[in-house]
C-alpha cells in the first residue's frame, strides 16, 4: 500500500531576489512536490529594491540603476535556467532568451576633480573574457586570493607597458605566465636580492624586471612551506615599486591626466599585493574576513596608499557603487576592508563575457515577470496585498523556539475573491506597472481616489487581516523583508535572541536618491565627447552615479521621439521626520536635489546642456503629457514630468557593509528558530554586500537550509576565501 505524504508547506514573505530564488529551489522539478510555496508580498508587484514598474508613455521607473556585473555566476545562472524553463517564443515576445536580456556592457567610467576644479571623466574599455557567467566552470570554485594577487602584479606591468605604448587602459588579459616562472626559486630570489641591491629602481627597465620577478617570486611563495622567510624580500620590493609609484605621481601633479590615473591604479594595486601579504590573507583560515574590523581607505592607507591614490575616482567610484557612506553622509565613507577587497578583485579578475552586463528592459520586467511565470507553472500561489505584521514565537516554556503565527493585515481584496493579475503587456513582453490594477480591487475606485500607498511602510490602512497558523497553515517560514523590517515585522525573535538583536542593532543601512529623465537629444548633441559609459561614478554630489540607458527607449511608447534617457543616483542623507511624513518629505527633498544637480553641475558631463549663464536647458526633457505645440510646462516646472524615488522605507533601503559588523550577519543557515529561515543580501552569503549575486547567495542557502539544495559546493562563491 502507497501512502501519502503530503507536501512541507513552506511560506516566504518578500517578493525580492533572495526570495525568489527560494521559492524557485524549492519547486524544482527534482523535488517532485516535496514543497507547497506560496509567497506573501506587501502591495502589487515582486521585486523589493529591484522592483521597477511602467508609467507614462510605458517608461520604465526603477528604484535605481540596476547592474549586472560578470562575475554573477550564481546569478546569471539562475536566469539561464528560468528563461529556458519559461520557453518564450521568440516571434511572440521581443525579449525571449537570457541573451536577448542582458546584453554586454564594456565601457565603464569614473570623474575626477581637476585643477581649477572641473570635472574630467575618464571612460574604460574592458576587454571580453571567455566564457559567460552562469557557463559551467572547469572547477566548481577556482577563485583564490593567491591567484588575484598573480593576475593584480600582472595588471600592473601591463598598464604600465600600455601607457609607454601610448595607451592609458589595459588591452589584453592578465594570465599569461611571466619569463621566470621556469626558474629556480633560488634564481627568482637571488635576482630580486640584486635587484633591490640598487637601492631603488630607478629606469624603466628595471620596473619591468622586478614586476616579473615579484609576479614568480609570488607564485613560489604561495605554493611553498617555506613562505615566512621569503616574505621580508617581497615586502622590500614592493615598498621600492610603492617608492616608484609616488615619485611619478609626484611629477604629474597637474600634468598628464590619463598617465597620472594610470599610476594611481599602480600604487593601490601594489598597496593591495603588499597588505595582502602583511596579513597572511593567502594562508589565514579566514581569507578576507581576517581584515573586516578595518575601513577600507584606513586599509590602503596603512600599507602604503598616498592620499592622491585614496581620493582618486577609482576609489570614490567602489563605494559610490556600494553607496557605502554612514546615515549617507558623503563625509563619512564606511567600508569593510575584506568585502570590499574580495569584490574588487572578484569583479575585475573573474568576469566573464563583459565586465557589466546591461538588462535590456526594466529589471521587473527582465527579471521578475520570469520569475514569477515561472513559479506560477510550478504551482507557487502569490497572496499580494499582505503586509507582514507580526511574527508570533512559541512561549520561552514551550521547547525549541519557533514560528506559530503569521499575522497580516489583508490591505486590499480582490473582486469575487479572484487572483490579482499583476502584470500588463508592453510591446509583446510581460511587465510589471508603476500602479496598481484597481480595477481588480474591491473598491477600487476609492481606493485610487484615496491614494492608498500600499508599499509604504507608514500605510496603516486596510481591508481586513489574516493569520496564518503553523501546522494548518505553513510549516516552514522563509523570511525574506529586508534588515530594515526586521524590528517591526519580528519584534518577538530580536527579543527572544541575543544574535538577532545583535544584528539589526549592528547592520546599518543607508537611504539612497535616484531620478531619470528622457531627453530629446542624444549624449552626443548634450555635448558628450566620447563612447556613453553603462555607468559613471566617482561624481558630484548630490548624484555621484550616471548611466547612459538610453537603449531602453525601444521598449517604451513616447509619442515624442527620445534621444538619450539617462538615470542619476546616490545615497539620501537621513532626513527628518521618521514617520508617516517621511515619504512626501524625501520626495520633495530628492526633487530640489536633481533640479539643482541639472542646474548646476550637469555642464560638466554635458556642456550643450545648459545655458552659460541660465543653467539646465529645461525644454531637452520630453513630457509624455504634451500634445504637441505649446509644451504643458516651462523651466524647472517641466522637471514634474520626469520620475524620481526616495528609497526611505525601511525594505528600501541599501544595507551597508561597515567594518566591524560583518560578524553579526546571521547566515540563511542559522536555524535558531526550528521552522524558520532568512534570506536577503544583507544576510551572511560569503559576499557580504548589496548585490544581486549576493541576494541570490542567499536565496541559494536559505533553500539548502530547508531541503539540502542545492548542494554547498555549488553555490560558487560561497567558500570564497
Amino acid at each position: 500500500m502507497t501512502h501519502f505524504t503530503p507536501p512541507i508547506r513552506i511560506s516566504v514573505i518578500g517578493g525580492g531576489c533572495a526570495a525568489m530564488t527560494t521559492a524557485f529551489e524549492l519547486t524544482r522539478p527534482e523535488h517532485r512536490g516535496r514543497y507547497d510555496v506560496t509567497v506573501y508580498q506587501q502591495g502589487f508587484r515582486l521585486g523589493g529594491k529591484g522592483a521597477s514598474g511602467r508609467g507614462a508613455a510605458d517608461r520604465i521607473e526603477e528604484h535605481g540603476l540596476h547592474l549586472w556585473m560578470g562575475f554573477y555566476e550564481n546569478a546569471f545562472r539562475l536566469m539561464r535556467e528560468c528563461y529556458a524553463e519559461l520557453g518564450r517564443d521568440p516571434g511572440r515576445c521581443p525579449i525571449a532568451t537570457v541573451e536577448d536580456a542582458f546584453k554586454p556592457a564594456p565601457l565603464v567610467g569614473v570623474t575626477d576633480r581637476v585643477p581649477g576644479g572641473a570635472w574630467d571623466p575618464w571612460v574604460a574599455f574592458f576587454p571580453p573574457q571567455r566564457g559567460m557567467p552562469g557557463d559551467l566552470l572547469a572547477e566548481r570554485n577556482p577563485f583564490t586570493i593567491g591567484g588575484y594577487l598573480t593576475k593584480a602584479v600582472s595588471l600592473v606591468s601591463e598598464l604600465l607597458r600600455s601607457a609607454s605604448a601610448g595607451r592609458t587602459a589595459p588591452q589584453r588579459t592578465y594570465d599569461a605566465a611571466p619569463p621566470t616562472s621556469a626558474m629556480p626559486p633560488g634564481d627568482v630570489f637571488g635576482l630580486l636580492e640584486r635587484l633591490l641591491g640598487y637601492g631603488r629602481l630607478a629606469t624603466t627597465a628595471a620596473v619591468f624586471e622586478a614586476l616579473d620577478l615579484l609576479r614568480a617570486a609570488l607564485q613560489f611563495v604561495f605554493a611553498s612551506p617555506a613562505r615566512d622567510s621569503a616574505q621580508g624580500s617581497l615586502l622590500r620590493l614592493l615598498d621600492a615599486l610603492g617608492e616608484v609609484a609616488r615619485r611619478e605621481l609626484d611629477a604629474l601633479v597637474g600634468g598628464d591626466l590619463g598617465l597620472r590615473r594610470v599610476w594611481e591604479v599602480v600604487e593601490l594595486v601594489l598597496c593591495i599585493v603588499r597588505g595582502s601579504l602583511r596579513h597572511g590573507l593567502v594562508f589565514h583560515p579566514n581569507g578576507f574576513d581576517a581584515i573586516n574590523d578595518y575601513e577600507w581607505s584606513d586599509w590602503l592607507r596603512d600599507n602604503g596608499a598616498s592620499a592622491r591614490s585614496l581620493d582618486s575616482g577609482f576609489v570614490r567610484a567602489l563605494y559610490d557603487l556600494a553607496f557605502a557612506y554612514q546615515d549617507g553622509d558623503v563625509q563619512r565613507p564606511s567600508l569593510a576592508a575584506g568585502v570590499a577587497l574580495r569584490g574588487a578583485l572578484r569583479m575585475f579578475f573573474t568576469y566573464r563575457g563583459s565586465l557589466f552586463f546591461r538588462m535590456q528592459a526594466g529589471m521587473g520586467d527582465i527579471v521578475f515577470a520570469p520569475l514569477y511565470e515561472v513559479l506560477k507553472q510550478r504551482g507557487v500561489r502569490f497572496e499580494f496585498f499582505h503586509r507582514l505584521k507580526n511574527i508570533r514565537l512559541s512561549p520561552p516554556d514551550a521547547g525549541a523556539a519557533h514560528v506559530t503565527a503569521l499575522e497580516f493585515d489583508v490591505q486590499a481584496e480582490t473582486i469575487d475573491g479572484r487572483e490579482y493579475a499583476p502584470l500588463v503587456d508592453v510591446h509583446g513582453l510581460p511587465c510589471w506597472p508603476a500602479r496598481p490594477d484597481y480595477h481588480q480591487l474591491v473598491d477600487g475606485e476609492r481606493l485610487e481616489r484615496e491614494a492608498w500607498a500600499f508599499e509604504s511602510h507608514w500605510e496603516t490602512r486596510r481591508a481586513g487581516e489574516k493569520t496564518a497558523i503553523v501546522g494548518r497553515d505553513f510549516d516552514l517560514v522563509v523570511l525574506g523583508t529586508s534588515i530594515g523590517a526586521i524590528p517591526h515585522v519580528a519584534r518577538e525573535l530580536v527579543e527572544r535572541a541575543p544574535a538577532w538583536r545583535a544584528m539589526v542593532e549592528n547592520v546599518k543601512s543607508v537611504a539612497t536618491q535616484a531620478f531619470q529623465v528622457w531627453l530629446k537629444s542624444s549624449a552626443a548633441e548634450l555635448g558628450w565627447d566620447r563612447p556613453a559609459p553603462v555607468n559613471l561614478s566617482g561624481f558630484v554630489e548630490p548624484f555621484d552615479t550616471w548611466a547612459d540607458m538610453t537603449h531602453l527607449e525601444r521598449m517604451e511608447s513616447f509619442r515624442e521621439p527620445v534621444r538619450s534617457i539617462a538615470y542619476f543616483c546616490s545615497v539620501l542623507p537621513d532626513v527628518a521626520p521618521a514617520d508617516a511624513q517621511l515619504p512626501a518629505v524625501a520626495h520633495a527633498h530628492v526633487r530640489d536635489n536633481a533640479v539643482g544637480f541639472l542646474e548646476r553641475d550637469i555642464g560638466w558631463l554635458w556642456p550643450a546642456a545648459v545655458r552659460r549663464p541660465g543653467g539646465f536647458r529645461w525644454e531637452l526633457l520630453v513630457d509624455p503629457a504634451d500634445q504637441g505645440g505649446a509644451p504643458r510646462n516651462h523651466g524647472p516646472a517641466r522637471f514634474d514630468s520626469q520620475f524620481w524615488t526616495a528609497n526611505v522605507n525601511p525594505s528600501d533601503r541599501y544595507v551597508l557593509s561597515q567594518p566591524g559588523t560583518i560578524r553579526h550577519r546571521l547566515s540563511p543557515l542559522d536555524m535558531t528558530f526550528d521552522n524558520l529561515t532568512i534570506t536577503g543580501d544583507w544576510t551572511r552569503t560569503g559576499l557580504d554586500t548589496g548585490c544581486v549575486e549576493s541576494a541570490v547567495m542567499s536565496g541559494l542557502l536559505a533553500a539548502h537550509a530547508i531541503s539540502h539544495s542545492p548542494p554547498l559546493d555549488h553555490i560558487i562563491g560561497y567558500d570564497h576565501p
